[in-house]
């Protein structure tokens, strides 16, 4: 199981994450795509990495430069930006859901209720890169599940546009807070963790060191200037199975396991199991009284809340009354969190809740070359077999659009480059099991 566990001596931000994640080898191209697929105004950014020097350490330094005014943007202008880009399902999802977190953790500090929270600072187009690039970065580079340490939190003041503050910032403290996240002290003053570094990992990680085979390292530079190298350090390899794991921040220093797995989060993405053995849920309701319109902002809010999986199936109800059914698949532990929004956004009045399994192909995604363009395919395989391909639409549809021809033309095209015997010389992303 392809595994990574950040490694964070210095904190952790949403830039020095994604310095991690190009360092251990995701393409600086594949970030710029990504950002080009949130359609933001023309010119308003810039994405770079640079190799840098921390202390005796070399680094990649993230670069993302946007250009904007004063950002006093709420939760839903955040995800209308991020549901409206031409972004994998999984990507969207996680996205909203780490942004949802921020507004839970900004609306508690701030006393006011998530819909009516400002994002200022975390709102702004840079931070909105930073979610989506890491989003999309530890999706293509097959990271089934991320594992973090300690977080060590500094003293101090910042300055915002809410006024002085003091460190840790408190979205931050809250954010760890919910997470029950380990912490421990910084090696010196300072914010270490910003918020959009804790939401990242609130969301993403489960705080503790797994039991690994290392495959490479990718090293991740902040930008401010330390006594100590500001670098965090993302391992990324192979999970041993059974091995247990090494809690983090556990002062008794022993190993012990999780009574309880996270989601994998990635699955849509990842070369994974042909079976998966965490815990599901299938949350269910009948409905037959609710205006139609409202199923899919309550679906939006449903993968915002990290649901694997929403649908909907028509059905006969009492006196012959046409009704739906909403289900919704989750991680066991998304349980209470998927029942309360249900009650609250539906008109219904109780759920149904029951465990379930899954078996789930192996799946490659890879970047075929084609007389249009370059077309990411998703590829299944199925015991070292493959046995299919579907070229992602969104990229096609951009090079017929371009090419001016029929997206049909485009996917065929794409469909045959990934049939090819040679497919694995012109791979730019694989990503192995």
């Amino acid at each position: 199981m392809p595994i990574a566990y950040l490694d964070t001596p210095s904190g952790i931000s949403g830039d020095i994450f994604l310095g991690c994640l190009l360092d251990a080898g995701w393409p600086i191209e594949r970030l710029r795509a990504v950002v080009e697929g949130l359609h933001l105004p023309p010119g308003s950014w810039r994405v770079d990495a640079q190799p840098v020097m921390k202390g005796p350490l070399r680094a990649t330094l993230a670069a993302v430069e946007v250009t904007e005014g004063d950002a006093h943007r709420h939760l839903s202008d955040v995800t209308a930006i991020i549901g409206a880009g031409d972004l994998p399902p999984v990507v969207q999802q996680r996205a909203i859901a780490v942004f949802t977190r921020l507004a839970q953790a900004e609306a508690r500090v701030h006393n006011t209720t998530v819909e009516q929270i400002h994002f200022h600072e975390v709102g702004a187009l840079d931070a909105i890169v930073d979610i989506v690039g890491v989003c999309a970065g530890l999706a293509e580079l097959g990271i089934e599940r991320l594992h973090a340490s300690p977080l060590p939190l500094g003293h101090g003041w910042a300055q915002t546009q809410h006024g002085r503050i003091p460190l840790p910032a408190p979205a931050t403290l809250e954010l760890l807070a919910a997470a029950a996240a380990p912490t421990v002290p910084a090696p010196g003053p300072g914010e270490l963790v910003t918020p959009t570094g804790a939401a990242l990992l609130a969301e993403l990680a489960d705080f503790s060191q797994p039991r690994m085979v290392l495959r490479r390292i990718g090293y991740g530079a902040g930008r401010k200037e330390f006594d100590w190298p500001n670098v965090a350090r993302l391992w990324v390899g192979e999970g041993v199975e059974g091995g247990g794991s090494q809690v983090a921040g556990d002062p008794r220093g022993h190993a012990k396991r999780h009574e309880e797995e996270k989601e994998n989060p990635w699955q849509s993405f990842a070369s994974v199991s042909a079976v998966s053995h965490s815990s599901l849920v299938v949350i269910e309701t009948n409905i037959d009284d609710m205006n139609p319109e409202l199923y899919e902002p309550v679906r939006e809010r449903l993968f915002g809340a990290g649901a694997l999986d929403v649908w909907t199936t028509a059905i006969g109800m009492k006196k012959g009354r046409p009704g739906t059914l909403l289900s919704v698949l989750a991680g066991a532990e998304k349980e209470t969190e998927v029942a309360r929004l249900l009650l609250r956004e539906t008109t219904t009045l109780g759920v149904r809740v029951y465990p379930v399994a899954r078996h789930i192909a192996k799946r490659e995604f890879r970047t075929v070359e084609t007389v249009y363009g370059p077309v990411l395919v998703k590829v299944k395989v199925l015991d070292g077999e493959r046995l299919g391909a579907k070229p992602e639409f969104d990229d096609c549809k951009k090079l017929a659009d371009a090419a001016g021809v029929p997206v049909r033309m485009v996917c065929e095209a794409a469909l045959a480059a990934a049939q090819m015997p040679a497919i694995e010389e012109r791979t730019s992303i694989e990503i192995h099991g």
